[in-house]
């Protein structure tokens, strides 16, 4: 390879890494052109660690024989298990604990395969192998996300060059910065989503972080909390009190997401989303999937959980429809992006019904009133009260229990009433 290939590539490398080319295309198109200037790259990798709530990296792949790699996958943690013994076993362990950089085996010319990836390596017929980590400084490092490691093989018969290995030096490095900035881009999604929700955190990401600024918009407002969980807690070991909250917010999250609505906040053991639809009726309509699909899978939970002698509970959810505010919210530097008006209270007034009149799911008539009439017909009310903070006594439903009870347990036998 010569001077000005090298030259070439990392302009072509920074050009893509600032247009947030994605790493496996980035890798892709490295090995590529790398190859086109004659140095001879057999298989490519490369992996990062992230900051994800269940993955603890990505990596990387490329293969040059023509035999089908999968480009990227997500890796769990690596400090225990088999996972682990694996991890402690490469030669990107060997170097973060030794503080090392770089590692090659000539193992197609006598040099030990010492490592498990190397000899298969070799036993691939690979002749030459070579390791790189590029550590981040301290003020760069994010969670776990302190570098980028790299592996490059080939089987040309006289392995890499003394100037491949030199051309690999100078390219690498900006290879690895093109990903970093990939993986920043894809941490950025990953945290506004899991903390501010989907329809919030793309909000955020499209530069709408101005303190104040909000939408006055329609939206369908779930409110939900668990039965008894102050009795729960009390009684309960502590140890099982967050693997409690977490299955049953799983639970009630996962159903919402699937039937298209937007968690915005994690109150305690409550929940408050919103449903958005051009159409009032879809968006209630959709609130009703997701409160059959918790429902369902509460069920299924608490038959796991009482089969380990768990603590179990329910849902209390409130549903109800009106106009909010959705913006950013708060003081100049730790702001909400989330939903307020009366409206919002509303809701969680009516959740609080659910243990009065004993019912796991309440509406508010402007909610029965927006749904389709078939729709309609399938709630009963259970009276008008008068709702701490809100001005006025409204006639509040639930679904017809006569009707609940012919749900089907799998969803698919038949069409669910909701």
């Amino acid at each position: 390879m010569h001077a000005q290939d090298i030259d070439r590539i990392t302009d072509w490398v920074i050009r893509r890494g600032l247009e947030g080319v994605s790493e496996p295309d980035l890798l892709r198109d490295f090995c590529l052109k790398c190859c086109a200037a004659g140095l001879e790259i057999t298989r490519g990798l490369a992996f990062i660690d992230t900051l994800h709530p269940v993955h603890e990296g990505r990596i990387f792949r490329w293969r040059g024989d023509g035999t089908e790699e999968t480009p990227v996958a997500e890796y769990g943690p690596s400090s225990e298990g088999q996972a682990a013994e694996s991890w402690q076993r490469s030669p990107f362990f060997h170097l973060l604990q030794s503080g090392g950089e770089e590692l090659r085996r000539r193992i197609g010319f006598g040099e030990p395969a010492d490592f498990t990836i190397i000899q298969d390596m070799k036993d691939a017929g690979h002749t030459d192998y070579l390791v790189f980590i590029h550590r981040f400084a301290r003020s760069g490092v994010i969670g776990e996300m302190d570098c980028v490691c790299s592996a490059w093989s080939t089987r040309h018969p006289g392995g890499f060059s003394d100037a491949d290995v030199a051309a690999l030096r100078r390219l690498v490095p900006a290879l690895g910065l093109a990903i970093k900035n990939a993986a920043l881009s894809q941490i950025a999604r990953t945290l506004v989503e899991v903390y501010l929700g989907r329809d919030a955190g793309a909000r955020v990401l499209d530069g709408r972080i101005q303190r104040g600024v909000a939408d006055r918009i329609e939206s369908v407002l779930w409110f939900s909390d668990l039965r008894g969980f102050t009795a729960i807690t009390d009684t309960a070991p502590p140890d099982e009190i967050i693997p409690l909250l977490n299955d049953y917010a799983d639970a009630v999250i996962t159903a919402i997401r699937d039937a298209g609505g937007d968690v915005l906040k994690l109150i305690g053991d409550g929940t408050l989303a919103i449903f958005r639809d051009d159409d009032p009726a879809m968006a209630c309509a959709r609130a009703l999937k997701a409160e059959f699909l918790m429902r369902r899978n509460v069920r299924e939970l608490n038959a796991r959980r009482a089969m380990e002698a768990r603590p179990v509970t329910t849902v209390y959810l409130g549903l109800h429809i009106g106009e909010v505010f959705f913006g950013n919210i708060g003081s100049t530097d730790r702001l909400d992006f989330t939903v307020v008006g009366p409206a919002v209270n509303e809701a969680s007034r009516i959740a609080s019904m659910c243990r009065s009149v004993d019912r796991p799911l309440l509406v508010s008539s402007a909610f029965a009133q927006a749904l389709p009439g078939e729709k309609r017909t399938k709630l009963v009310s259970v009276g008008r009260f008068a709702l701490r903070g809100v001005g006025r006594a409204q006639e509040l439903f639930t679904l017809d229990p006569a009707l609940v009870s012919l749900e089907p347990e799998n969803e698919n036998a038949t069409e669910p009433i909701r």
